[in-house]
């Protein structure tokens, strides 16, 4: 289960104290809070009349109905639980990045409270550093999807988790903003930079698991502009395919697995496919 830092628990008290409820509530209502993903709270606490449910926007429910001046106090608790949650890096889940510090430094978010550094709330759990750790601390996070994302500004590398694999890029000098995905089965995961939107499997593959994949050459590396430069099959398969047939059958293979992935769509997977086997 994870437990507050010494950070959290004292954001916790000065909330118990400001709004007249005991720690242990407002601790109950800071992960209900959490579960709900920042908008969203069911809770159920002697201290909020029992089960209740409130949602950002307006919507209260208590079981104590008419206790306007109850009403008032859980709304703005949540209110400002809500506010703290949306400014630590990657907590919530969304399609984007929660919020960038160039090299990990010094980001902090503003609470009536006072100032919280960044990531400081929760103990870490060693089960969410998925990324490789040479890395160190990443710039910024983000999920959608079940796809998972940690972007390295300072080392110009992105770590992608998908299908249980962990895939390393090589981020050029895109300076990354954000992450969506293509409609239906298999739909590319596309990216937002200071070049507008690219697909990833335009990036060059630096590992997969840990395991160095090929490097594309030169004239394969992606350019500024989102549309596919030449021999994008090579690019997205980690290497370049080269006339060989041991070669295009490995590009082919390890296309298959980023189409398996969410990487490539079915009708890219097609295209690239019948551009290796061409040069058979």
């Amino acid at each position: 289960m994870q437990q507050l830092t010494s950070e959290g628990q004292h954001i916790v008290a000065d909330l118990s104290q400001r709004y007249g409820f005991s720690q242990d509530a407002v601790t109950h209502m800071f992960f209900a809070v959490l579960n709900g993903n920042g908008s969203m709270a069911q809770f159920n606490h002697s201290e909020f009349a029992g089960s209740g449910q409130w949602m950002r926007g307006g919507m209260l429910m208590l079981g104590d109905m008419f206790n306007n001046n109850l009403k008032g106090q859980v709304d703005a608790l949540c209110n400002e639980i809500s506010d703290i949650l949306a400014n630590q890096p990657g907590l919530l889940r969304s399609g984007s990045f929660q919020s960038q510090s160039q090299g990990g430094g010094g980001q902090q978010a503003q609470y009536a409270g006072g100032t919280i550094g960044q990531s400081s709330l929760f103990v870490p759990d060693p089960a969410d550093h998925w990324w490789p750790r040479d890395l160190g601390a990443p710039s910024a996070t983000g999920n959608q999807n079940q796809v998972q994302y940690a972007y390295f500004a300072n080392a110009r590398r992105l770590a992608v988790k998908t299908g249980g694999q962990v895939w390393l890029y090589d981020t050029l000098d895109h300076q990354i903003g954000g992450f969506s995905q293509q409609q239906g089965s298999g739909g590319s995961i596309l990216f937002t930079s200071q070049y507008g939107t690219v697909n990833l499997g335009t990036l060059p593959v630096i590992s997969i698991d840990g395991q160095p994949q090929q490097p594309a050459s030169q004239a394969q590396m992606h350019s500024p502009d989102p549309a596919p430069a030449a021999n994008p099959d090579s690019r997205a398969a980690g290497g370049p395919a080269s006339g060989n047939e041991k070669d295009i059958f490995t590009a082919i293979e390890r296309l298959g697995k980023l189409r398996a992935d969410g990487l490539l769509s079915d009708e890219e997977f097609a295209q690239k496919k019948s551009e290796l086997l061409s040069r058979l």
